[in-house]
């Protein structure tokens, strides 16, 4: 179940919003909270913290967001507030599956709905998600020292 979740949402995170803006081309950089649900068929969720560089805020919502998953979106559309994103995501040692996804998003948060599909022993299973981004703050904490 951690691998379908992760699988789900690793690339959903990239997709996120909560409000339109008109004019809005872009998230503004700087420490994020998102909240990552995989709705159905098994509820799960996850909240992480991240800090999202100037030059990663068009990777974070283009859905390229670790070295773990490679997903590609031949139909990519971000800007004036809106996202829609429509291909597969892959990793290393697992087949492309279909995503789409379309959401929201200010300056300071984001909110986006997905649908996966999976096949799991040779069945299709939909899969319903939705990710929520919201800004913390223009600095990031400083790592801990270990």
């Amino acid at each position: 179940m951690n691998r379908l979740f992760l699988l789900i949402a690793g690339p959903l995170i990239a997709l996120t919003a909560a409000g339109a803006a008109s004019a809005q081309k872009a998230i503004n950089p700087g420490y994020w909270e998102t909240i990552s649900k995989v709705t159905s068929p098994f509820p799960t969720q996850k909240t992480e913290k991240r800090c999202i560089k100037p030059a990663d805020v068009a990777k974070f919502m283009e859905g390229k967001i670790n070295h773990i998953y490679t997903c590609t979106y031949p139909t990519k559309e971000v800007g004036g507030g809106k996202i829609r994103l429509q291909g597969s995501c892959a990793t290393k040692d697992g087949p492309p599956v279909p995503i789409s996804g379309q959401g929201v998003f200010t300056s300071d948060t984001m909110h986006i709905d997905a649908k996966v599909s999976l096949s799991v022993g040779g069945l299709s299973v939909p899969v319903k998600a939705s990710t929520d981004a919201r800004r913390l703050g223009d600095t990031c904490p400083e790592p801990a020292a270990g």
